[in-house]
């Protein structure tokens, strides 16, 4: 279903959207994956986006066949960055806190537990600097300057 594109086209959380459309949240989460929708779903959906219901089943052949803008796909890669950093921080935080029990469960005259969760840190302060855009060395100027470098172009 092509919802996701058109309620990120107009700015809309899926809450906003659900709010818009007189659908549950959940319906809009079960659309968006994938989900049929029934037919007064469409409806609502297609009067939400000012669309007719024939323009709203349109499935693309393929997922690359949805064209996001340049500013559409730049949100989307900061948004799966900012995921992909806060999933990092989680299991960084589930690992060390075992290594930590483990620790003070086997030895805890010595605190080991320490080390692996300094030199992991640095990686997570890493992930956050860099999903957050406060540093950014690999960001699109970096890979496009690789790019043509690869290409034998110049800038």
């Amino acid at each position: 279903m092509i919802v996701r594109k058109y309620r990120l086209k107009k700015g809309w959380s899926q809450e906003q959207l659900a709010e818009v459309s007189g659908l549950s949240i959940r319906t809009i989460q079960r659309i968006e994956r994938g989900q049929k929708p029934g037919l007064e779903s469409l409806k609502s959906l297609a009067a939400a986006f000012d669309l007719s219901v024939s323009e709203l089943q349109k499935e693309p052949t393929m997922a690359s066949d949805i064209n996001f803008t340049n500013e559409e796909q730049a949100v989307i890669d900061q948004v799966r960055a900012i995921k992909s950093f806060y999933s990092h921080l989680v299991t960084y935080l589930i690992v060390i806190s075992l290594l930590f029990v483990l620790n003070l469960a086997t030895n805890s005259s010595y605190i080991w537990a320490i080390w692996p969760a300094f030199g992991w840190g640095i990686g997570i302060l890493s992930h956050g600097l860099s999903a957050f855009e406060v540093i950014n060395f690999f960001g699109a100027n970096w890979e496009k300057r690789q790019i043509e470098k690869r290409l034998g172009r110049k800038l």
